[in-house]
Protein backbone atom coordinates (compact mmCIF):
# COMPACT_ATOMS: atom_id res chain seq x y z
CA UNK A 1 0.00 0.00 0.00
CA UNK A 2 1.34 3.43 -0.96
CA UNK A 3 0.77 6.65 0.96
CA UNK A 4 -1.91 7.54 -1.60
CA UNK A 5 -4.02 4.66 -0.28
CA UNK A 6 -3.44 5.44 3.39
CA UNK A 7 -7.00 6.65 3.95
CA UNK A 8 -8.63 3.42 2.80
CA UNK A 9 -9.90 0.65 5.04
CA UNK A 10 -8.79 -2.93 4.22
CA UNK A 11 -12.27 -3.65 2.82
CA UNK A 12 -12.17 -0.61 0.57
CA UNK A 13 -8.64 -1.43 -0.57
CA UNK A 14 -9.89 -4.82 -1.69
CA UNK A 15 -12.89 -3.23 -3.40
CA UNK A 16 -10.59 -0.79 -5.23
CA UNK A 17 -8.49 -3.72 -6.42
CA UNK A 18 -11.40 -5.88 -7.58
CA UNK A 19 -13.82 -3.26 -8.95
CA UNK A 20 -11.55 -0.39 -10.01
CA UNK A 21 -8.40 -2.27 -11.05
CA UNK A 22 -6.36 -0.25 -8.56
CA UNK A 23 -2.87 -1.72 -8.13
CA UNK A 24 -0.54 -0.23 -5.49
CA UNK A 25 2.48 -1.51 -7.43
CA UNK A 26 1.62 0.52 -10.53
CA UNK A 27 -0.25 3.42 -8.92
CA UNK A 28 2.40 6.07 -9.51
CA UNK A 29 2.91 4.88 -13.08
CA UNK A 30 -0.85 5.05 -13.72
CA UNK A 31 -0.95 8.60 -12.41
CA UNK A 32 2.03 9.65 -14.52
CA UNK A 33 0.44 8.19 -17.66
CA UNK A 34 -2.55 10.48 -17.17
CA UNK A 35 -0.36 13.45 -16.31
CA UNK A 36 1.67 12.94 -19.49
CA UNK A 37 -1.49 13.46 -21.57
CA UNK A 38 -1.95 17.02 -20.31
CA UNK A 39 0.30 18.38 -23.08
CA UNK A 40 -2.19 17.07 -25.66
CA UNK A 41 -4.73 19.72 -24.59
CA UNK A 42 -2.91 23.08 -24.55
CA UNK A 43 -6.31 24.78 -24.84
CA UNK A 44 -7.16 23.80 -21.27
CA UNK A 45 -5.68 25.25 -18.11
CA UNK A 46 -5.05 22.26 -15.86
CA UNK A 47 -4.89 24.01 -12.50
CA UNK A 48 -4.13 20.83 -10.55
CA UNK A 49 -2.15 17.78 -11.63
CA UNK A 50 -0.84 16.47 -8.31
CA UNK A 51 -0.94 12.74 -7.58
CA UNK A 52 -3.87 12.79 -5.16
CA UNK A 53 -5.98 14.88 -7.53
CA UNK A 54 -5.37 12.71 -10.61
CA UNK A 55 -6.01 9.58 -8.55
CA UNK A 56 -9.66 10.50 -7.99
CA UNK A 57 -10.18 10.65 -11.78
CA UNK A 58 -8.53 7.27 -12.23
CA UNK A 59 -10.82 5.79 -9.60
CA UNK A 60 -13.86 7.34 -11.25
CA UNK A 61 -12.95 5.66 -14.54
CA UNK A 62 -11.69 2.32 -13.19
CA UNK A 63 -8.08 3.10 -14.03
CA UNK A 64 -8.67 3.39 -17.75
CA UNK A 65 -5.99 5.96 -18.46
CA UNK A 66 -7.51 7.71 -21.46
CA UNK A 67 -11.00 7.83 -19.93
CA UNK A 68 -9.54 9.24 -16.71
CA UNK A 69 -7.69 11.91 -18.66
CA UNK A 70 -10.77 12.78 -20.68
CA UNK A 71 -12.72 13.26 -17.46
CA UNK A 72 -9.90 15.40 -16.06
CA UNK A 73 -9.93 17.54 -19.21
CA UNK A 74 -13.71 17.89 -19.12
CA UNK A 75 -13.57 18.89 -15.46
CA UNK A 76 -11.40 21.92 -16.22
CA UNK A 77 -13.04 22.61 -19.58
CA UNK A 78 -16.45 22.85 -17.89
CA UNK A 79 -15.03 25.42 -15.49
CA UNK A 80 -13.45 27.42 -18.30
CA UNK A 81 -16.64 27.46 -20.35
CA UNK A 82 -18.81 28.45 -17.37
CA UNK A 83 -16.55 30.92 -15.59
CA UNK A 84 -19.38 32.83 -13.96
CA UNK A 85 -20.53 29.72 -12.15
CA UNK A 86 -17.21 29.42 -10.36
CA UNK A 87 -16.78 33.03 -9.29
CA UNK A 88 -17.22 33.29 -5.51
CA UNK A 89 -17.36 29.49 -5.45
CA UNK A 90 -17.53 29.08 -1.69
CA UNK A 91 -20.09 28.12 0.94
CA UNK A 92 -20.47 31.71 2.17
CA UNK A 93 -21.52 33.02 -1.26
CA UNK A 94 -25.08 34.29 -0.65
CA UNK A 95 -26.83 32.12 -3.25
CA UNK A 96 -24.87 28.98 -2.41
CA UNK A 97 -25.39 29.55 1.32
CA UNK A 98 -29.17 29.85 0.99
CA UNK A 99 -29.32 26.73 -1.18
CA UNK A 100 -27.22 24.78 1.32
CA UNK A 101 -29.40 25.86 4.25
CA UNK A 102 -32.48 24.59 2.41
CA UNK A 103 -30.83 21.20 1.97
CA UNK A 104 -29.39 21.47 -1.55
CA UNK A 105 -27.86 19.03 -1.02
CA UNK A 106 -28.40 17.20 2.24
CA UNK A 107 -26.27 14.31 3.40
CA UNK A 108 -27.35 11.43 5.63
CA UNK A 109 -25.15 10.52 8.57
CA UNK A 110 -25.03 6.81 7.74
CA UNK A 111 -23.50 5.24 4.65
CA UNK A 112 -25.44 2.59 2.76
CA UNK A 113 -24.48 -1.09 2.90
CA UNK A 114 -21.99 -0.54 0.05
CA UNK A 115 -20.22 2.27 1.91
CA UNK A 116 -21.74 4.97 -0.31
CA UNK A 117 -22.63 8.46 0.87
CA UNK A 118 -26.37 9.15 0.60
CA UNK A 119 -27.23 12.61 -0.67
CA UNK A 120 -30.82 13.86 -0.44
CA UNK A 121 -32.68 16.65 -2.18
CA UNK A 122 -36.17 17.81 -1.23
CA UNK A 123 -37.11 19.57 -4.45
CA UNK A 124 -40.03 21.60 -3.06
CA UNK A 125 -37.65 23.37 -0.66
CA UNK A 126 -36.41 25.55 -3.52
CA UNK A 127 -37.24 29.14 -2.66
CA UNK A 128 -37.23 30.87 -6.04
CA UNK A 129 -37.34 34.29 -4.41
CA UNK A 130 -33.98 33.79 -2.68
CA UNK A 131 -31.71 31.84 -5.04
CA UNK A 132 -31.59 30.39 -8.53
CA UNK A 133 -31.31 26.91 -9.97
CA UNK A 134 -27.73 27.77 -10.87
CA UNK A 135 -27.10 28.44 -7.18
CA UNK A 136 -28.46 24.97 -6.38
CA UNK A 137 -26.14 23.39 -8.95
CA UNK A 138 -23.20 25.39 -7.58
CA UNK A 139 -24.05 24.26 -4.03
CA UNK A 140 -24.16 20.62 -5.15
CA UNK A 141 -20.85 20.88 -7.01
CA UNK A 142 -19.21 22.63 -4.06
CA UNK A 143 -20.48 19.93 -1.72
CA UNK A 144 -19.17 17.18 -3.98
CA UNK A 145 -15.78 18.92 -4.06
CA UNK A 146 -15.65 18.75 -0.27
CA UNK A 147 -16.91 15.17 -0.05
CA UNK A 148 -14.66 13.75 -2.77
CA UNK A 149 -11.65 14.63 -0.65
CA UNK A 150 -12.53 11.47 1.30
CA UNK A 151 -10.70 8.57 -0.41
CA UNK A 152 -13.34 6.14 0.84
CA UNK A 153 -15.99 8.02 -1.16
CA UNK A 154 -13.72 8.13 -4.21
CA UNK A 155 -13.88 4.34 -4.24
CA UNK A 156 -17.37 3.66 -2.85
CA UNK A 157 -19.20 6.61 -4.41
CA UNK A 158 -22.58 8.22 -3.80
CA UNK A 159 -26.31 7.59 -3.93
CA UNK A 160 -28.79 10.41 -4.59
CA UNK A 161 -32.42 10.49 -3.45
CA UNK A 162 -34.65 13.25 -4.83
CA UNK A 163 -38.04 13.73 -3.17
CA UNK A 164 -40.41 15.55 -5.52
CA UNK A 165 -43.27 15.87 -3.01
CA UNK A 166 -45.11 19.19 -3.43
CA UNK A 167 -42.81 20.27 -6.28
CA UNK A 168 -45.11 22.46 -8.35
CA UNK A 169 -45.60 22.60 -12.10
CA UNK A 170 -44.49 26.24 -11.95
CA UNK A 171 -41.19 25.20 -10.36
CA UNK A 172 -40.80 22.40 -12.91
CA UNK A 173 -41.22 24.90 -15.76
CA UNK A 174 -37.89 26.44 -14.69
CA UNK A 175 -36.10 23.16 -15.48
CA UNK A 176 -35.40 24.14 -19.07
CA UNK A 177 -33.27 21.99 -21.42
CA UNK A 178 -30.38 24.45 -21.09
CA UNK A 179 -30.48 24.32 -17.31
CA UNK A 180 -30.71 20.54 -17.32
CA UNK A 181 -27.88 20.30 -19.81
CA UNK A 182 -25.70 22.47 -17.58
CA UNK A 183 -26.38 20.10 -14.69
CA UNK A 184 -25.80 16.95 -16.74
CA UNK A 185 -22.52 18.32 -18.06
CA UNK A 186 -21.36 19.29 -14.60
CA UNK A 187 -22.36 16.11 -12.78
CA UNK A 188 -22.33 13.28 -15.31
CA UNK A 189 -19.61 14.38 -17.72
CA UNK A 190 -17.22 16.52 -15.71
CA UNK A 191 -16.95 15.37 -12.11
CA UNK A 192 -14.94 12.43 -10.70
CA UNK A 193 -17.69 10.94 -8.55
CA UNK A 194 -19.15 7.45 -8.82
CA UNK A 195 -22.96 7.53 -8.57
CA UNK A 196 -24.32 4.11 -7.73
CA UNK A 197 -27.96 5.14 -7.88
CA UNK A 198 -30.28 8.10 -8.44
CA UNK A 199 -33.69 7.57 -6.86
CA UNK A 200 -36.81 9.64 -7.60
CA UNK A 201 -39.61 9.38 -5.05
CA UNK A 202 -43.08 10.95 -5.02
CA UNK A 203 -42.55 12.39 -8.49
CA UNK A 204 -45.61 13.95 -10.24
CA UNK A 205 -46.47 13.25 -13.87
CA UNK A 206 -44.59 16.27 -15.16
CA UNK A 207 -41.33 14.99 -13.66
CA UNK A 208 -41.93 11.70 -15.50
CA UNK A 209 -42.42 13.80 -18.63
CA UNK A 210 -39.26 15.78 -17.96
CA UNK A 211 -37.26 12.59 -17.49
CA UNK A 212 -38.57 11.32 -20.83
CA UNK A 213 -37.20 14.47 -22.46
CA UNK A 214 -33.71 14.24 -20.96
CA UNK A 215 -33.33 10.45 -20.99
CA UNK A 216 -31.80 10.30 -24.51
CA UNK A 217 -29.03 12.64 -23.39
CA UNK A 218 -27.95 10.51 -20.45
CA UNK A 219 -25.26 7.88 -20.76
CA UNK A 220 -26.53 4.32 -20.78
CA UNK A 221 -24.72 3.68 -17.50
CA UNK A 222 -26.49 6.65 -15.92
CA UNK A 223 -29.91 5.58 -17.23
CA UNK A 224 -29.51 2.14 -15.69
CA UNK A 225 -28.91 3.73 -12.29
CA UNK A 226 -31.99 5.97 -12.25
CA UNK A 227 -34.97 4.52 -10.38
CA UNK A 228 -38.42 6.10 -10.44
CA UNK A 229 -40.20 4.81 -7.34
CA UNK A 230 -43.22 7.12 -7.26
CA UNK A 231 -45.06 6.56 -4.00
CA UNK A 232 -43.74 3.01 -3.63
CA UNK A 233 -41.18 3.43 -0.88
CA UNK A 234 -40.93 -0.34 -0.50
CA UNK A 235 -39.03 -0.48 -3.79
CA UNK A 236 -36.66 2.18 -2.44
CA UNK A 237 -36.14 0.13 0.73
CA UNK A 238 -35.11 -2.88 -1.34
CA UNK A 239 -32.09 -0.86 -2.47
CA UNK A 240 -31.46 1.39 0.55
CA UNK A 241 -32.26 -0.08 3.93
CA UNK A 242 -34.91 1.79 5.95
CA UNK A 243 -32.74 1.52 9.08
CA UNK A 244 -30.55 4.33 7.75
CA UNK A 245 -33.28 6.48 6.16
CA UNK A 246 -35.19 9.38 7.77
CA UNK A 247 -38.95 9.17 8.18
CA UNK A 248 -39.60 11.21 5.01
CA UNK A 249 -38.48 8.17 3.03
CA UNK A 250 -40.37 5.69 5.20
CA UNK A 251 -37.22 5.08 7.22
CA UNK A 252 -36.71 4.36 10.90
CA UNK A 253 -34.77 7.54 11.72
CA UNK A 254 -36.20 10.95 12.75
CA UNK A 255 -37.05 13.55 10.08
CA UNK A 256 -34.03 14.93 8.27
CA UNK A 257 -32.58 18.23 9.51
CA UNK A 258 -32.06 20.30 6.37
CA UNK A 259 -29.20 22.26 7.91
CA UNK A 260 -27.03 19.24 8.74
CA UNK A 261 -24.63 19.44 5.80
CA UNK A 262 -24.80 23.25 5.63
CA UNK A 263 -23.55 23.49 9.21
CA UNK A 264 -20.61 21.27 8.31
CA UNK A 265 -19.56 23.55 5.45
CA UNK A 266 -20.46 26.90 6.99
CA UNK A 267 -19.51 26.18 10.61
CA UNK A 268 -19.89 29.37 12.69
CA UNK A 269 -21.16 31.36 9.67
CA UNK A 270 -24.30 29.22 9.39
CA UNK A 271 -26.35 31.61 11.55
CA UNK A 272 -25.10 34.78 9.86
CA UNK A 273 -28.26 35.67 7.93
CA UNK A 274 -27.55 38.80 5.93
CA UNK A 275 -30.55 40.16 4.04
CA UNK A 276 -30.58 38.57 0.63
CA UNK A 277 -32.88 37.95 -2.30
CA UNK A 278 -32.49 36.98 -5.93
CA UNK A 279 -33.63 40.43 -7.04
CA UNK A 280 -30.72 42.05 -5.22
CA UNK A 281 -28.22 39.33 -6.09
CA UNK A 282 -25.23 41.07 -7.64
CA UNK A 283 -23.11 38.01 -8.47
CA UNK A 284 -23.32 36.39 -11.89
CA UNK A 285 -25.52 33.36 -11.10
CA UNK A 286 -28.82 35.12 -11.80
CA UNK A 287 -27.62 36.44 -15.17
CA UNK A 288 -26.12 33.08 -16.03
CA UNK A 289 -29.44 31.32 -15.46
CA UNK A 290 -31.35 33.96 -17.43
CA UNK A 291 -28.97 33.85 -20.37
CA UNK A 292 -28.45 30.10 -20.66
CA UNK A 293 -28.56 29.17 -24.31
CA UNK A 294 -26.83 26.74 -26.68
CA UNK A 295 -24.57 29.56 -27.86
CA UNK A 296 -23.39 30.35 -24.35
CA UNK A 297 -22.75 26.69 -23.55
CA UNK A 298 -20.23 25.53 -26.15
CA UNK A 299 -19.22 21.92 -25.86
CA UNK A 300 -16.24 19.96 -27.10
CA UNK A 301 -16.86 17.00 -29.40
CA UNK A 302 -15.43 14.71 -26.74
CA UNK A 303 -18.33 15.48 -24.40
CA UNK A 304 -21.52 15.58 -26.48
CA UNK A 305 -22.19 13.75 -29.70
CA UNK A 306 -23.23 16.11 -32.55
CA UNK A 307 -26.55 14.28 -32.92
CA UNK A 308 -27.29 14.70 -29.24
CA UNK A 309 -26.31 18.37 -29.39
CA UNK A 310 -28.73 18.87 -32.30
CA UNK A 311 -31.59 17.33 -30.33
CA UNK A 312 -30.76 19.44 -27.29
CA UNK A 313 -30.84 22.60 -29.37
CA UNK A 314 -34.15 21.54 -30.92
CA UNK A 315 -35.69 21.05 -27.48
CA UNK A 316 -34.38 24.47 -26.46
CA UNK A 317 -36.02 26.10 -29.46
CA UNK A 318 -39.33 24.40 -28.71
CA UNK A 319 -39.21 25.85 -25.19
CA UNK A 320 -40.01 22.63 -23.41
CA UNK A 321 -43.07 21.76 -25.49
CA UNK A 322 -42.25 18.03 -25.24
CA UNK A 323 -42.56 18.25 -21.46
CA UNK A 324 -45.94 19.91 -21.64
CA UNK A 325 -47.36 17.41 -24.11
CA UNK A 326 -46.40 14.26 -22.22
CA UNK A 327 -48.51 12.61 -19.53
Amino acid sequence: MTHLQAGLSPETLEKARLELNENPDTLHQDIQEVRDMVITRPDIGFLRTDDAFILRFLRARKFQHFEAFRLLAQYFEYRQQNLDMFKSFKATDPGIKQALKDGFPGGLANLDHYGRKILVLFAANWDQSRYTLVDILRAILLSLEAMIEDPELQVNGFVLIIDWSNFTFKQASKLTPSMLRLAIEGLQDSFPARFGGIHFVNQPWYIHALYTVIRPFLKEKTRKRIFLHGNNLNSLHQLIHPEILPSEFGGMLPPYDMGTWARTLLDHEYDDDSEYSVDSYSTPAKELEKDLSPKSMKRSQSVVDPGVQKRLDKNEEENMQPLLSLD
